[in-house]
């Protein structure tokens, strides 16, 4: 594409210049579309898309197009997680953390959070809940101030009374309050109604809620149901209403049949699932979201002394060792399968765990890459934006220096990362 710049002074005058073109010689190409991995192939890159795929290692036309050297390893799309909690990285302190920091330390340091993720190979997230700095951080990141992936989120996380992502949950009885649907916590289908529009009007992209308890709030029940079917209708209907894709966290059974019924897209963990929640799920074309990396941490954790309060601890260590077993028990009876970690549970940047223990589970490793590429760009409603290496695509480019389809820990070692057609890693 040809480039032109206009100037104005005493005359108007115009200057052809040719705009830049990087050139990626792919040792290995992963074809998140076909299944299939290609050799010697070169990804041409302008501006921000990619504008070509061609066979063979091509040499540019042009002295001032740049050429990338990859023959050695294996290319792939930019990932895409799911779920994360990009505000935040559970220590022994986090309980405190929520009584003490603003939400300007917040920000700061979900700014390392993001860069992190990006640097691990993660081009795109879906943030499932934080205190709403997420928003801002989504916007900074689209604005080039800060590096991170592209993001999708909830802004603050949807729950009732005492739910699971009830902000005032482990609180004395001063700062307990009665938080309300700005809040994020509904009572009524009136309610529900009033959380997800004032969602959309503090900017979030997508819904989420707590159909059942959780593990890491600081209450006894990790998996009761926690919304009436009513109440679930009403986030659902008007979810639809503003084109917002839902999300559902959810451990226990009823609460999972219950959110699958009302319509919600994505069950987030899905620990204690039945057969028949399963076959409900193909039914309604719902997705899992499995999480497995979280609750292998979060099982380990809870037999370190101190590091979640004591109410917290019996229900790590009941629903951290269910996950990997459930999914796979999912997977292997048809259940749409969509990748995301909930990494903020865990270490940020040590998502792709997820893909090794995807792959323990028996999913094979190139279904592992499309579970994180080209089903989750459906999902977002981006499919013929992300998840492909394909002409008219974000240049969301990742390389790693084996291939995942033979080895699929080497994606725990991203070595080349590029979004939007700027180069953000590079070894």
């Amino acid at each position: 594409m040809i480039k032109k710049i206009c100037f104005v002074l005493s005359t108007l005058f115009c200057i052809t210049i040719n705009a830049q073109s990087t050139y990626l010689h792919c040792g290995k190409l992963i074809n998140t579309k076909t299944g299939k991995v290609v050799t010697e192939q070169t990804i041409i890159v302008k501006d921000s898309k990619i504008i070509d795929v061609k066979s063979g290692y091509i040499t540019p036309s042009l002295n001032t197009d740049k050429v990338i050297d990859l023959k050695n390893k294996t290319v792939m799309p930019g990932l895409i997680d799911m779920h994360v909690h990009i505000e935040h990285s559970y220590n022994a302190n986090s309980y405190a953390d929520k009584y003490t920091k603003n939400e300007a330390d917040i920000a700061f340091i979900s700014t390392v959070y993001a860069k992190r993720t990006l640097q691990a190979g993660f081009t795109t997230v879906r943030d499932l809940g934080g205190v709403g700095v997420n928003i801002a951080l989504r916007n900074a990141i689209n604005a080039g101030i800060v590096d991170g992936p592209r993001i999708f989120t909830a802004g603050k996380a949807i729950a009732t009374t005492g739910g699971h992502a009830d902000p005032t949950n482990g609180s004395k009885k001063t700062l307990i309050g009665d938080p309300g649907p700005k809040e994020g916590v509904i009572n009524s289908p009136e309610d529900a109604r009033k959380a997800v529009r004032q969602r959309y009007k503090n900017g979030a992209d997508v819904i989420k809620i707590t159909a059942t308890g959780g593990v890491l709030s600081v209450a006894k029940n990790g998996k009761n149901s926690q919304f009436t079917d009513a109440e679930l209708d009403a986030v659902v209907s008007t979810a639809k209403d503003y084109g917002m894709l839902t999300a559902a966290h959810a451990h226990g059974d009823d609460g999972m049949q219950r959110a699958v019924k009302a319509g919600i897209k994505t069950i987030e963990h899905g620990t204690f699932m039945s057969e028949a929640t399963m076959d409900l799920m193909k039914e309604k074309n719902t997705f899992l979201v499995p999480t497995i990396t979280a609750g292998k941490y979060v099982a380990a954790k809870a037999k370190v002394h101190g590091f979640y309060p004591e109410i917290i601890v019996p229900k790590a260590l009941e629903v951290g060792p269910q996950l990997q077993g459930t999914f796979a028990k999912a997977y292997k009876r048809g259940v749409a399968i969509a990748f995301g970690t909930d990494a903020g549970v865990f270490p940020h940047g040590e998502n792709a765990k997820e893909f090794g223990f995807m792959v323990e589970a028996g999913m094979p490793a190139i279904e592992t890459l499309q579970s994180a590429t080209i089903t989750n760009a459906k999902l977002l409603n981006s499919e013929n934006e992300l998840g492909q290496i394909a002409k008219g695509f974000y240049a969301d480019i990742i390389a790693t220096n084996q291939d995942p389809t033979q080895n699929i820990n080497t994606l725990e070692n991203v070595v080349f990362v590029m979004k939007n057609g700027k180069i953000y890693k590079q070894q």
